[in-house]
């Protein structure tokens, strides 16, 4: 007569413990990889700020709006020297200063990055793969921004702007320095989405448009 044999209760839980451990991990590397996001999108927010106000001290103009940009950098263009960066964030026209910023930046050893004018990875992108930009007057990015100049981000998934907003400012997505909208264009002034804590108007799974004013 044949005996069926079959897992043991011990042999289950070994089972049941090695599964555990390795969701675990996974959850774990996951937690870690979002982590690492987080810190990259603060780092742009932080150091193209820096770059900017490095720019201006070595040479008491802002990068694009810089007049004497081909004698100080080598640049392609010099800018107009009224004291603003003109021009959307979003994708401008080459000929806008919020274009050749870029190229002003990298060529000062501020920033790294292409600085051939019209190159398809020019200009830059966060670690989402949105863009990067920088213009000035931030109300025409999201109602409500203050200050001189505004750095956007795009594309940034809910989960991380509230983290953003706990890192770099008050925790409210409708208020303060940092702010997010849905759609930001840098061409009209979009709606700011309101946040309290968890609120649910920023949604995990969803992407905004992050914009910090300075």
């Amino acid at each position: 007569m044949r005996h069926q044999s079959g897992f043991t209760l011990i042999e289950l839980a070994i089972v049941l413990v090695i599964i555990g451990l390795l969701l675990g991990g996974v959850l774990k590397g996951q937690e870690l990889i979002s982590s690492a996001k987080v810190k990259n999108l603060a780092n742009d927010f932080r150091n193209i700020q820096m770059q900017l106000f490095s720019y201006q001290d070595k040479f008491h103009a802002l990068p694009g709006d810089d007049i004497a940009a081909i004698g100080h950098v080598g640049a392609d263009n010099n800018g107009n020297g009224d004291g603003q960066i003109d021009g959307v964030w979003l994708n401008p026209p080459q000929t806008a200063e919020s274009y050749t910023l870029w190229q002003h930046l990298r060529k000062s050893g501020l920033a790294n990055g292409s600085t051939v004018l019209g190159e398809a990875t020019y200009l830059p992108t966060n670690a989402e793969g949105g863009r990067l930009g920088v213009q000035s007057k931030p109300e025409n990015t999201i109602s409500g921004m203050t200050g001189s100049m505004a750095i956007c981000s795009q594309n940034i998934l809910g989960k991380f702007v509230k983290q953003l907003e706990t890192m770099l400012d008050n925790g409210n997505t409708a208020s303060g320095n940092m702010m997010a909208a849905e759609n930001v264009t840098g061409l009209t002034a979009a709606e700011a989405v309101t946040s309290v804590g968890n609120s649910p108007n920023i949604l995990d799974t969803s992407k905004y448009t992050v914009c910090m004013g300075f």
